[in-house]
């Protein structure tokens, strides 16, 4: 009887302990800009197949060179597609949407941007610039299935708010678009 409580109670502390050092296993990346630096710490927990993805861009340099192509104040910030010339990067194939993962689209968050189709995110992604809860999961329907956030902004809310403030007009066909180019000048995890 003595063995089993002992054990029982070890188990309860190892539980107690893991669950205390959850947020250690997220992962930090530093995205330095033109407008300055964002720090986001990933979920890998909460969007497993996101982080990977997003992580695998990261350790390739792919975002290296590329600009925020479409900002909307008091909306989003959006990145992962364009360099400077509009010229897009090939990507690797979309991944799984997992926007039912319980995480909203709150101001500073990270999500993935995608089209009408609910699995079609491959590269691009956009930080959230205030709550943007019809953005959020309702439902598994095309309609309600949301848009999958990932991580969030740890520092550097001020860079945010720096470039979804700027000026934008119409290029190459696209609204939104900085008239400053806003460029990602380099991705990396940051050790922790």
């Amino acid at each position: 009887m003595t063995r089993a409580l002992l054990a029982g109670l070890l188990m309860g502390a190892f539980v107690a302990f893991s669950a205390g050092t959850a947020s250690a296993a997220n992962v930090k990346v530093l995205m330095k800009t033109s407008k300055g630096d964002i720090t986001l710490e990933l979920y890998p927990d909460k969007a497993p197949v996101t982080v990977k993805n997003f992580l695998s861009y990261v350790d390739e340099k792919f975002f290296d060179g590329l600009i925020f192509h479409r900002v909307i104040k008091d909306f989003m910030i959006q990145g992962g597609g364009y360099n400077a010339e509009f010229a897009q990067r090939p990507a690797k194939p979309p991944i799984k949407n997992e926007a039912g993962n319980g995480l909203k689209n709150d101001r500073g968050t990270i999500a993935m941007a995608r089209t009408n189709e609910v699995n079609s995110a491959t590269c691009q992604f956009f930080i959230n610039h205030k709550n943007n809860d019809f953005l959020n999961h309702k439902d598994d329907s095309p309609q309600g299935f949301g848009y999958c956030v990932f991580g969030k902004v740890a520092e550097g809310m001020d860079v945010v708010d720096a470039i979804a403030n700027s000026p934008t007009g119409t290029l190459h066909g696209m609204k939104d678009v900085p008239r400053e180019t806003i460029t990602i000048v380099s991705v990396k995890r940051v050790e922790n």
